[in-house]
């Protein structure tokens, strides 16, 4: 297969990107300031900053003193410009996220769903009344919006456009969902799955902006990767890279909701760390809580009180050294600069997960392949999935308009 050379409108892309990011970082920023932020020459700054104000996405903020000579003309985002919807579907809710053009929040809304009616109409319900809820807040029609991303459950597959979506949950395997999503939501509609959106979200606004290589490790139901090399997201051939949670950890070990037995997600994803308690005490109150969430919740209460439920501890401490081994793993084919986890689980428990996976980790990885590794829990703070999805319809809007020429997303 030929290799796609970057032609002089790609570079021009990704100056303008270049310059958003850094309009996002600084708030507030001048000409010269941004040519030193972005590396980039003062008339490509100059250039750039011309086009984005005659789309609207960027304004002058007025002017400012500097220590001698003529005042400068500050920049900003124009917040004004659109409103933009992120929306994290899950198997027990979808929470939509509102965001202005400067991607700053502006309303959410949370619908719970019953993890056991799993029908495209049902999951597509949610969604909508989510979606309305959030609009509803601020006063706006669905109709106004300069695009919706919704991050799926599962697997998104497909470039030019959807081609399947695998969720092992639900009842559904094909593009039904998305149909359904298509006659409900009449503005431009991105798809994703949740480790791409993460994965966009930490690029954007995350710590890896100072990094070319990054593994954010995505922990809740189920568990995955998204994974960034050389500054952009891995995606694949199919869109499919990232399905670390359904990588053998234990042969012949736990059923797995794939089929497959062993897998990462059975022993790190909260169904599995709720097997793992019932492994090491059977009769534990907190073996036969039905929601996840409450289950993780109750891990993390049990662990701020004075005397920890000793069950609890070695379940956390034996999820620790699964979480590890399998990041080893990981860390040996990725070598990453950083590993950040997000997701409900980690907000929940990180603190108590962090020093035995790195612990493991640092053990079991190759000699040098964790040397210079940072372990952590994401910076990007709310809901990741949420905010990546709304930068992934933020990029669609950019290449709709004629700003950027690569679509990190699927478009429906």
């Amino acid at each position: 297969m030929a290799v796609r050379r970057r032609s002089s409108r790609d570079i021009r892309s990704e100056s303008r990107l270049d310059v958003l990011h850094a309009l996002l970082s600084l708030g507030e920023s001048n000409r010269n300031e941004l040519a030193r932020t972005t590396g980039l020459s003062p008339a490509t700054v100059a250039t750039v900053v011309s086009e984005l104000i005659a789309e609207g996405l960027v304004e002058e903020a007025g002017l400012a003193l500097g220590g001698t000579g003529r005042p400068t003309t500050t920049l900003r985002i124009n917040r004004a410009r659109g409103r933009i919807a992120g929306i994290d579907v899950a198997e027990t809710y979808v929470s939509t996220h509102l965001f202005d053009a400067a991607l700053a929040q502006v309303s959410s809304a949370d619908v719970a769903l019953d993890e056991h009616l799993t029908s495209p109409e049902y999951v597509v319900e949610g969604i909508i009344r989510s979606l309305k809820a959030a609009t509803d807040e601020v006063g706006i029609e669905l109709d106004s919006l300069l695009g919706v991303g919704v991050a799926l459950p599962g697997l998104v597959q497909g470039k030019a456009g959807v081609t399947a979506v695998l969720a092992p949950h639900h009842s559904w395997s094909n593009i039904e969902l998305l149909e359904l999503l298509r006659e409900r939501i009449a503005v431009p509609l991105v798809v994703e799955n949740p480790l791409k959106a993460i994965a966009t979200a930490e690029l954007w606004l995350g710590r890896v902006r100072g990094a070319s290589s990054m593994v954010t490790v995505n922990l809740g139901t189920g568990v995955g990767a998204g994974i960034v090399l050389e500054g952009r997201v891995l995606r694949g051939a199919t869109n499919s890279a990232g399905e670390w949670g359904h990588s053998l950890l234990v042969y012949e070990g736990r059923g797995c909701r794939c089929g497959r037995r062993g897998c990462v997600e059975a022993y790190v994803g909260a169904p599995g760390i709720q097997e793992t308690l019932r492994e090491v005490d059977p009769h534990h109150p907190l073996v036969v809580t039905d929601s996840q969430r409450d289950f993780i919740a109750a891990l993390a209460a049990a662990m701020r009180e004075q005397t920890p439920d000793v069950a609890v501890r070695e379940t956390l401490d034996r999820t620790a050294r699964y979480l590890g081994s399998a990041l080893a793993d990981l860390v040996a084919i990725i070598n990453p600069e950083l590993v950040l986890l997000t997701g409900w689980t980690a907000w929940a428990l990180g603190d108590h997960l962090l020093p035995g996976t790195a612990a493991q980790l640092t053990a079991e990885a190759p000699e040098g392949a964790a040397a210079d590794l940072t372990l952590g829990v994401s910076t990007v703070r709310g809901n990741s999935v949420a905010i990546g999805m709304a930068t992934l319809a933020f990029e669609r809007f950019l290449g709709d308009v004629g700003l950027v020429t690569t679509r990190a997303s699927i478009a429906l």
